[in-house]
């Protein structure tokens, strides 16, 4: 494939990506990965709270969509598609991990809080000074049960609709912007409380 060829092909939708991809295009398939590794690892990251185990869902997700990239169709958006894959992989290995008896909300090691998720946006200025908030905010994420945690950090992490976040956990809206709700409150709450405490410190 020629330079103008690749350009013209990252032009392109998520959508007519994946058609590519199923017309045995891999090109298509590597260019789908570059723009949806990061958010995903975001998003897992932020839901499983670990570092290994989120690179391990990720990569499972993208092994999915290879596999069964003929099973999508254009009735959903290709990132609904992608992200209730990414969602189901992440709530079965949280359930694994409580049968395992080692989930425990609070256990971050140093590995894991020094972890970032590649953002070209941020500099690292802003990172180094946005890192103890970040964690403090994670940490409270993390503390929330795992169905108001998925659609905190859909809706207000990655930005994605109530309707597309409804398809995604396939609850109704009305659930969608009801947890919304809720999770925001709890966070709104400890996060007060925290800064409170840390006022009256010396």
């Amino acid at each position: 494939m020629d330079e103008s060829d690749k350009k013209d092909l990252e032009k392109l939708s998520d959508e007519d990506l994946i058609e590519h991809f199923q017309q045995g295009d891999n090109r298509a398939y590597e260019l789908i990965v570059k723009r949806y590794k990061n958010q995903l690892l975001n998003f897992v990251f932020r839901f499983l709270n670990n570092q290994e185990e989120a690179e391990d869902v990720v990569q499972e997700t993208f092994l999915r969509v290879f596999r069964n990239r003929f099973a999508y169709t254009r009735v959903a958006k290709f990132s609904t598609w992608i992200y209730t894959i990414a969602g189901n992989l992440a709530r079965t290995e949280l359930r694994r991990r409580k049968r395992r008896r080692l989930f425990s909300i609070s256990d971050m090691g140093l590995e894991d809080r020094d972890y970032e998720i590649a953002d070209d946006m941020l500099n690292p200025e802003s990172q180094a000074n946005s890192t103890l908030q970040e964690e403090i905010i994670q940490r409270e994420i993390s503390k929330l049960s795992p169905k108001f945690r998925e659609v905190i950090i859909l809706r207000d992490v990655q930005e994605l609709s109530y309707e597309e976040i409804s398809k995604i956990i396939r609850v109704p809206i009305g659930t969608v912007k009801s947890r919304v709700n809720r999770a925001r409150l709890r966070l709104q709450n400890r996060l007060k409380s925290l800064l409170e405490k840390h006022k009256s410190q010396p």
